[in-house]
């Protein structure tokens, strides 16, 4: 099934409400002017509201499931179904909103 590209400027959250943002864009690929991101890239996270006695706050999320037939530079691209684990906590992320534009499986 294919869905949307992720791109600087998706919103991405940690399970806990903290912002995530990708540290590294692919600057050779842009969908409606934005940078995309491809697996690789590690997301930092801010404003993570799970207290250090729960074993939190999301620090950053590595991203575990990408598209499968799409590659940019050779890395494959992320899309709005791929999937994430914050550190250290473990939990996953949510991808609340991208750009509707492009898809990719």
């Amino acid at each position: 099934m294919s869905d949307y590209f992720l791109h600087e400027d998706a919103t991405v959250q940690c399970k806990h409400i903290g912002q995530a943002k990708p540290t590294v864009t692919n600057s050779r690929v842009k969908v409606s002017g934005h940078k995309i991101v491809t697996q690789p890239t590690l997301y930092s996270i801010t404003g993570c509201t799970l207290s250090t006695l729960s074993g939190g706050p999301c620090i950053t999320a590595t991203w575990t499931k990408a598209a499968m037939r799409v590659k940019a530079s050779g890395m494959p691209v992320l899309l709005k179904d791929s999937q994430a684990i914050c550190t250290p906590t473990g939990t996953g992320v949510n991808i609340i909103s991208t750009q509707t534009r492009v898809k990719g499986i």
